[in-house]
């Protein structure tokens, strides 16, 4: 039977993080604030907290799409959740309200930190880790939004490094389990192997599903 840690442990590992997390949030407020304004940016990142998603959303308007099309990038990219949400959700807790209050607590990395490397999920470790992630997204956002002219191009500062060096430490992390290796190495084939054919976003959906792989069901006793 697991026990879940509790919140100032989730604290504690999501701390790092926050760093990275600021400067995307900065990143995406700077680029955000010439296309959608002032407010929009900030509200995005409060509701949406996602910036894969976000990013796509952005992307589609900088290129002339409409509201519509924007939407949908950023709930093609989301819809990776659901693999996720179908390994975690078990061990949240509660009625349907607050298990879907606390599934707002599902993000990439802090999916990575509360997995226990079995099966199972840690659920304080889950909330607790995003919290800190949660208020540097939003920050960062208000600093990029406020301060873009100051700040300049993205690029230019070297915050455009961030994303991906952002998921190269979530990968490095998970690499040390057999099972996650085989589920990362799977899920880059399918996306590689969906790029060439499918819409943007389609090959990362796909590629999400192969976080099932180890998914095992547990008894009761053990959520």
């Amino acid at each position: 039977m697991h026990q879940d840690s509790d919140i100032r442990a989730g604290l504690r590992a999501g701390l790092p993080l926050v760093l990275p997390t600021l400067a995307i949030g900065i990143s995406f407020g700077v680029l955000a604030e010439p296309v959608m304004g002032s407010v929009a940016p900030v509200v995005m990142s409060i509701t949406v907290f996602s910036g894969a998603a976000q990013f796509a959303a952005l992307t589609v308007l900088t290129a002339g799409g409409g509201a519509f099309a924007a939407i949908a990038a950023g709930m093609l990219l989301n819809a990776r959740w659901l693999p996720m949400g179908l390994a975690i959700g078990p061990f949240l807790k509660g009625g349907p309200v607050q298990r879907s209050i606390e599934s707002i607590a599902i993000v990439d990395s802090s999916f990575a930190l509360a997995s226990r490397g079995d099966g199972t999920f840690d659920r304080l470790k889950l909330i607790g880790s995003t919290l800190p992630q949660g208020a540097a997204w939003v920050g960062g956002t208000v600093i990029g939004v406020l301060g873009g002219s100051f700040l300049g191009d993205p690029q230019a500062l070297g915050l455009d490094a961030m994303f991906p060096a952002f998921f190269a430490y979530l990968l490095f992390e998970e690499l040390k389990d057999r099972t996650r290796v085989v589920a990362a190495v799977g899920g880059a084939l399918i996306a590689l192997a969906l790029l060439p054919f499918t819409p943007p976003g389609v090959p990362v959906l796909v590629a999400a599903f192969a976080a099932l792989i180890g998914l095992k069901r547990t008894p009761a006793a053990a959520r």
